[in-house]
């Protein structure tokens, strides 16, 4: 009772001991990675499996009207990176959680919500991470985005609050399943078939009449949609998020951080308590 109260007091601690924890449990997030180096293959290899597949395997079999393949596919190769990372996210959270190290944690000198923050933080930056390593292969591999500057900058803030957003999913839905390995398989039977059905790898107006009336609304269609306009300027065409992707982008993503952070921070608390 007596770590639990000090605890407590220690969240209204200043900004700037707040700020310093967070760093330094951001950085311990990240010097796991070294030591556990597949918890970075959701946003790193699988992408670049998936670039290679399609492009020069299926790539001459898809023709999209008005843009060529390679410029059509690694937008929805980024924006499917991006939703991968709530697996990853997922998995670390749940990791932390059933081997003792949030336990740990509770001992130490630090404000309970600087644990969170920092889980939050070291999984946001492993996903920026793998996010440059497919531009960069995108790059070497000849893709050249039609970027304007305040499109690009549009992109930037986009996909840092689509990090910050999908990585706030993942750590709540790694503390309410039993597993790391339960997170990984829930995760992919979810996230694998959206990301396929948002027009990641073909165009949306090509499937049949159920997949097509799916994606029209799929959460990831938005995301997709936005990048690809956002560097190739490519519209979509259909439901509204396709139509207006950045403004659907934008609104899903507070959603989920307003559904996401509350429910992540109580659950962390009953935990704490537990």
């Amino acid at each position: 009772m007596t770590t639990l109260a000090s605890t407590s007091r220690r969240d209204f601690s200043s900004a700037p001991r707040f700020l310093r924890e967070t760093a330094l449990l951001t950085v311990r997030s990240l010097r796991a990675v070294p030591r556990v180096p597949e918890r970075l293959l959701d946003v790193t290899i699988q992408p670049i499996v998936f670039i290679l597949l399609f492009l020069y395997v299926f790539g001459s079999a898809i023709h999209v009207p008005g843009i060529s393949y390679k410029d059509y596919l690694f937008p929805g190769i980024i924006a499917q990176s991006l939703a991968f990372g709530v697996i990853g996210a997922g998995v670390a959270t749940s990791t932390d959680m059933n081997e003792g190290v949030v336990d740990r944690f509770r001992s130490l000198p630090i404000g309970r919500l600087s644990i969170i923050s920092g889980q939050v933080m070291g999984q946001c930056c492993e996903q920026v991470l793998g996010m440059v390593i497919v531009v960069v292969f995108g790059l070497i591999l000849g893709w050249s985005p039609h970027l304007t500057a305040p499109h690009a900058i549009l992109l930037v803030a986009l996909m840092a609050l689509g990090i910050l957003a999908f990585t706030w999913m993942g750590v709540l839905l790694g503390m309410l399943v039993r597993s790391p390995d339960a997170m990984q398989g829930a995760g992919f039977i979810v996230i694998l078939p959206l990301t396929f059905l948002a027009g990641t790898f073909v165009p949306i107006s090509g499937m049949d009449a159920v997949p097509r009336a799916i994606a029209q609304w799929d959460p990831i269609s938005a995301l997709v949609a936005s990048v690809r306009y956002l560097t190739e300027g490519y519209h979509s065409s259909g439901s509204w998020q396709l139509t207006h992707p950045v403004a659907a982008m934008v609104i899903s993503c507070l959603l989920i951080m307003a559904i996401a952070m509350p429910l992540a921070l109580r659950r962390f608390n009953r935990t704490l308590a537990g």
